[in-house]
């Protein structure tokens, strides 16, 4: 009978592992501490691995890349990997205090209209939840709540357990909330701007949502009160700008990103919408707003650039059926874009530190 080998080290299970690269972001597990409980018995190597982002669809694919690096070690029989969904919390500016119950809030926004940013926010919402993370979404836009339509539940009601906080109505998964829920359809909200913000400061602080790792807020267009006063007093973590390549759009959308850097809040990227049309009857390729825009906002203010979307009909008649792409048709090609974008968007916002605001004592200055 020919000897057993001896089991593997644990640094030559780390070094075996900091060979494997994360595709996602281009780093290693190690390296980037993403490995926990490294155990080893006998030819049985153990460990957990933590993204820091979901992966639903990736996991098996990460798991045997992971094991593959360790099974070609000597001495290896088994290899166990638990791939962690774990989603944290991460750092917002100082003063701005977590919502209860929400990690992590991501602001939508677009600096002009007809961008299709609610679109680009419910279904990027959908494809996070498709990856397995907690997703709530609200509707800031106060004058003109899209969400309800979108979602499929304009008929819907919020209720309220305590008479003094709502709860979300559930939709494909998500968690929303809206004006849209609160009025009729043919309502309009005439409220100046201090109303408005402080209508959309309740919609957010005052529904119970439940244990998100993400809230992703669909921003009305532009840059005036609402969006300026959400940047500065909500606890975003991070916002993704949703633009068109046309000329036009490009100038608004700038303007859009220059708002949050100076309110210190951090591009996780720029999504560019309607970038190709394929005609449905020739198949002939054209690109009717322009080409290359959103890359070029991200080369020259250094942002991710996330994604490009086509201008299709199937896009606008799911959305407007109450059932967004991601939702009914999650094997299509356009939903895998926007899970790409939605993957692109975590890994962005896991780049950003931790919150470690809840490791601090309060500290409480007494006289006498």
């Amino acid at each position: 009978m020919a000897p057993s080998l001896a089991a593997p080290s644990e640094q030559s299970i780390n070094d075996a592992l900091q060979s494997v690269t994360d595709f996602n972001t281009g780093k290693d597990f190690v390296s980037t501490r993403r490995l926990r409980g490294l155990t080893i018995k006998g030819g049985t190597v153990r460990f957990e691995v933590e993204p820091g982002y979901p992966v639903r669809s990736q996991r098996e694919s990460i798991r045997n890349l992971l094991a593959d690096a360790v099974r070609s070690l000597p001495g290896v029989e088994k290899v166990e990997i638990e791939i962690s969904g774990k989603i944290e919390a991460r750092a917002v500016k100082n003063g701005v205090k977590l919502l209860p119950s929400v990690k992590n809030v991501i602001a939508v926004a677009s600096g002009k209209g007809g961008v299709g940013k609610s679109t680009t926010a419910v279904n990027l919402a959908l494809a996070l939840a498709a990856e397995g993370a907690n997703v709530g979404m609200l509707d800031a836009d106060i004058y003109g709540p899209s969400l309800p339509q979108m979602l499929g539940i304009g008929a819907r009601r919020p209720e309220s357990t305590d008479g003094e906080t709502m709860e979300p109505v559930e939709a494909h998964g998500l968690q929303v909330m809206s004006v849209g829920l609160l009025v009729d359809d043919d309502t309009p909200m005439v409220w100046r701007g201090p109303m408005a913000t402080r209508a959309l400061t309740q919609l957010m602080t005052e529904t119970r949502w439940r244990n998100l790792d993400y809230l992703v807020v669909d921003l009305p267009p532009g840059t005036g009160d609402i969006q300026l006063t959400l940047a500065q007093s909500a606890p975003l973590t991070g916002a993704v700008i949703v633009t068109t390549p046309q000329d036009i759009a490009l100038i608004d959308a700038r303007k859009g990103l220059k708002m949050f850097e100076k309110v210190n809040v951090p591009i996780l990227g720029v999504v560019e919408n309607m970038g190709i049309h394929i005609c449905s009857g020739c198949g002939r390729e054209e690109h009717i707003f322009g080409a290359g825009g959103g890359q070029k906002i991200c080369d020259d203010y250094g942002v991710p650039f996330l994604g490009a979307l086509p201008l299709d009909l199937k896009i606008r008649e799911e959305a407007d059926s109450g059932a967004p792409t991601v939702a009914s048709d999650p094997e299509s090609r356009i939903a895998e874009i926007y899970r790409e974008i939605a993957r692109k968007t975590a890994v962005a916002l896991a780049g950003i530190p931790r919150d470690m605001s809840h490791k601090f004592p309060n500290i409480v200055v007494k006289n006498g």
